[in-house]
């Protein structure tokens, strides 16, 4: 990191050295997140590569703000405290895009992947579900190999699959890749792209409406905008 150095002693500019690089936000974000896994890391930022990845984690690493630790011989990738005490400044970056970016501009950045993982984690199942559940994501406006994406809910756990698990599917959603980031992000309301067919809901009544609470409970769905 010393290459980019600014040349200044304000703190801003040392921070920026470690913070502002390509990428470095978001893989804060992801770890502040609860990823600590190199490939669930990875989930949270598709579009980078696995080397820029494992460059940016060395480099948080050398400067104190992760700390790597071993788990049945494979690594797994902490926040020290350093680390930890970087969360207001991402939670306030993220907090400024919801509520200063425009919705056209977060619409225009689609990508499944990263909405599908971030759905997953975002699902705190509550009271926990007796029973597994599998819930299928069908985005009809995609390539075929990106249509297709399952959730997959037991007690208070939530899994992912990128390939039919095999289970029977309890709910079924069907929309549009841009409708379903837009109820997630808190840009419009399920009811909404209900409304306008561009969003459908079939399977358990009981499951169905828990699925409606769930896509709006991203934290920022709170949090009013100052731009449309």
């Amino acid at each position: 990191m010393t290459n980019a150095s600014y040349g200044q002693f304000c703190p801003l500019a040392m921070v920026s050295e470690i913070l502002c690089t390509r990428w470095t936000p978001l893989v804060l974000r992801e770890l502040h997140c609860g990823s600590t896994r190199f490939n669930d890391l990875r989930r949270g930022v598709p579009k980078m590569s696995p080397a820029l990845l494992s460059k940016r984690l060395k480099e948080l690493t050398s400067v104190g703000v992760v700390e790597v630790r071993r788990r049945d011989g494979n690594p797994e990738y902490h926040l020290t405290q350093a680390g930890l005490e970087l969360r207001p400044l991402v939670d306030a970056m993220m907090l400024w895009g919801h509520v200063w970016v425009e919705s056209t501009v977060t619409l225009s950045k689609l990508d499944p992947s990263l909405l599908m993982w971030d759905i997953r984690r975002g699902i705190r199942p509550d009271p926990p579900l007796p029973n597994r559940r599998t819930i299928q994501f069908l985005y009809p406006d995609l390539v075929p190999a990106d249509q297709n994406w399952w959730l997959v809910v037991e007690d208070s756990e939530v899994g992912l699959c990128y390939v039919d698990p095999g289970y029977e599917i309890d709910l079924l959603v069907t929309g549009s890749l841009r409708s379903v980031t837009s109820v997630w992000m808190g840009l419009s309301r399920l009811s909404q792209e209900v409304a306008a067919k561009q969003v459908q809901i079939d399977g358990d009544p009981t499951l169905a409406r828990q699925m409606g609470l769930w896509l709006e409970s991203h934290p920022m769905n709170k949090v009013p905008r100052r731009v449309s």
